[in-house]
């Protein structure tokens, strides 16, 4: 049986960022939340893989000192092994701004840094790391776990509302199209928005209905045996 990938509601995305930048605000971990959050703002708004994020170097994100406009992965670090651009939203710019607050590690003449490394050392974090960062973070703000992929499907999903599955296909590195059209089944917040826009319709939309008998009860007629329930 088909099942849609799991997304983050709106709510579920802004509670997770939100915690991520209040921890930021001070404190020992201020540094690791925003370097989270940062991690997190990008496979939101980019659809990066975990695979591909924890590859990137300071020189893919930022040039001449400033965030990039468009992100380019890079062959070498792409899954397919297929170079792919991704237009910066200005939240994802805004994030690598916060992020360049912090003492990152420069790189020597010749030398490329790894943009989210560990701490005072040179290799860059592994995907397990990223993976209890972000569940921590999703624990402490929504209440359950989130795998780094689910951020990547959020990205998706919301795509599949805006424009066409082929550009969707393009900015998520998908060789074959029928990867990319597991997004364009509807998830919790299409349902809501479905039964709301019908709620929002006046009553002069729906034809006059007849007048029940005196004495009638819809309630046992709905349930009387033989009753066909499920249209």
């Amino acid at each position: 049986m088909f099942t849609s990938p799991q997304t983050l509601t709106v709510d579920e995305c802004d509670k997770l960022l939100l915690y991520l930048v209040d921890k930021s605000k001070g404190g020992a971990g201020w540094r690791y939340a925003v370097r989270t959050y940062t991690m997190a703002v990008l496979m939101l708004d980019t659809g990066l893989r975990v695979g591909e994020l924890v590859q990137l170097e300071l020189r893919d994100l930022f040039f001449q000192e400033k965030p990039v406009k468009t992100l380019v992965i890079r062959s070498q670090i792409s899954k397919r092994k297929h170079e792919r651009s991704i237009p910066m939203s200005i939240r994802a710019q805004n994030s690598l701004l916060l992020y360049a607050q912090l003492p990152l590690k420069l790189s020597s003449e010749g030398e490329n840094t790894f943009a989210f490394s560990i701490f005072l050392r040179r290799e860059h974090l592994s995907t397990r790391q990223v993976e209890r960062a972000i569940r921590s973070a999703a624990m402490n703000s929504i209440g359950r776990p989130v795998h780094p992929h689910i951020l990547r499907h959020t990205f998706a999903s919301r795509l599949m509302r805006v424009t066409d599955s082929r550009t969707v296909q393009e900015l998520l590195g998908h060789k074959n199209l029928s990867s990319t059209q597991v997004y364009t089944h509807p998830n919790e917040d299409d349902k809501k928005k479905a039964i709301a826009s019908l709620q929002l319709q006046p009553a002069t939309a729906y034809p006059d209905m007849p007048a029940l008998p005196p004495g009638s009860d819809v309630t046992d007629r709905t349930n009387a045996p033989g009753t066909n329930q499920d249209h």
